[in-house]
């Protein structure tokens, strides 16, 4: 079959694929009557990276469409939006199919045009990236050459590296801009550094696997996902208004389920849901004792958590499925039915207003629009090849 042939076999099995979407939905599931209303100079886009096409795909969050498709670096990894200025962070790692080597870029997305507006190198197979609250520095882990970028957002360049332990793959900088928490995991270890003397202050072992990071709102204390075992890492930081004169102090190490891989915090702080994706369950932490609730079956495979803006409901991504689970953490059960998305779902998203979750299905290279509100598929879109991380941004033009 000639490529000419093939994209039209598969564009035409789109079109049947989102006609069974609408069927499937009630009569009125793939209408927008009931959608929000948005002033002429809103726009609003999620940004989905494709890892096996080198490319960005837009979907037009207040149209339910597709954009576009944005040429970027090699195998992009990861994605974040500024919450400063019209523009979008996108990590390359460099290299095809995880870390093998090979140094990593970041592509700068100009938001209103929708377009590459520079690239800005980096280290050995950048995985993640996380932006302080004013949206000036951007901390990226290169698992590569086991350091951090620090990216001068305005001027565009890396002002900064910072050695941390052995194949970081998750940097988190606090609300308060003051520490920075980093996963290692080959070394088994959590860096905490001081942001602005960027430097290691306290090197934390015996969390193997380590992968996620999640900080409370008050930047009082991180939690570590050991993804090489079953337990969650605590540790109070220093430097906080809550902890004056304190050390970094490891607080405490929380059993939950096996290969935990994913933190969702409840924007209150209060809870903890763990994604264990070896038990295919979710562990519930309170985060001000360190408590461990209780462990919940999900799916196969969890592998994100997504918490509502009212802290009500957890939805859960199970990766070896085609189905996102809903949790609701009031009462603490499990919500049926499941909802019916892509295969392999693997990141999680909610639009500004939270009236849409959207779904990014690594296997069938697509992405699947849910309301929120009736927890119902309203259609589903493709993507580009491996899709694996998104990000929302919203704005308005002038």
């Amino acid at each position: 079959m000639s490529e000419m042939e093939d994209a039209r076999t598969h564009s035409q099995w789109w079109v049947l694929l989102a006609a069974g979407v609408c069927a499937a939905v009630l009569l009125s599931g793939c209408r927008k009557q009931d959608f929000p209303q948005y002033p002429a100079n809103y726009r609003e886009y999620a940004y989905v990276t494709n890892g096996g096409s080198d490319t960005v795909t837009v979907l037009d969050v207040v149209d339910v469409r597709i954009d576009r498709e944005i040429p970027v670096g090699r195998n992009p990894v990861a994605v974040a939006g500024s919450p400063a200025r019209n523009e979008v962070y996108v990590v390359n790692s460099g290299v095809a199919g995880g870390p093998a080597g090979g140094l990593g870029s970041l592509s700068v997305i100009g938001t209103e045009k929708n377009a590459v507006e520079a690239t800005i190198p980096l280290e050995r197979v950048p995985l993640s990236i996380d932006l302080d609250e004013y949206g000036a520095f951007a901390y990226v882990a290169n698992s590569g050459s086991n350091s951090i970028s620090v990216i001068d957002l305005k001027a565009r360049q890396e002002v900064a590296e910072i050695g941390v332990g052995d194949e970081p793959v998750e940097a988190a900088i606090s609300p308060d801009g003051r520490t920075l928490v980093v996963a290692n995991r080959r070394g088994n270890s959590v860096s905490v550094v001081d942001a602005a003397a960027r430097k290691v202050r306290a090197v934390f072992d015996g969390c193997p696997g380590a992968a996620d990071v999640a900080i409370l709102p008050d930047s009082s204390k991180a939690f570590v996902a050991c993804s090489g075992g079953h337990q969650i890492m605590a540790i109070a930081l220093a430097d906080s208004k809550f902890n004056p004169g304190q050390a970094d102090q490891l607080e405490s190490l929380l059993d939950v389920g096996r290969a935990p891989v994913h933190l969702a915090l409840k924007p209150d702080g209060g809870e903890l849901f763990v994604s264990n994706s070896a038990s295919d369950s979710i562990s519930e932490v309170v985060t001000s004792t360190d408590d461990v609730g209780g462990a919940y079956l999900m799916g196969d495979e969890p592998v994100r958590g997504l918490v509502s803006s009212d802290n009500s409901l957890l939805y859960v991504a199970n990766f070896r499925s085609q189905y996102v689970t809903a949790y609701s953490v009031d009462d603490g059960r499990r919500l049926s039915p499941s909802i019916h998305v892509g295969d392999g779902p693997v990141a999680m998203a909610f639009s500004s207003n939270g009236f849409l979750i959207f779904v990014v299905d690594n296997r069938s290279d697509d992405i699947a629009v849910v309301r929120a509100g009736t927890r119902g598929l309203f259609t589903i879109l493709p993507t580009g090849r491996g899709p694996n991380a998104i990000a929302v941004k919203a704005f308005k033009v002038q």
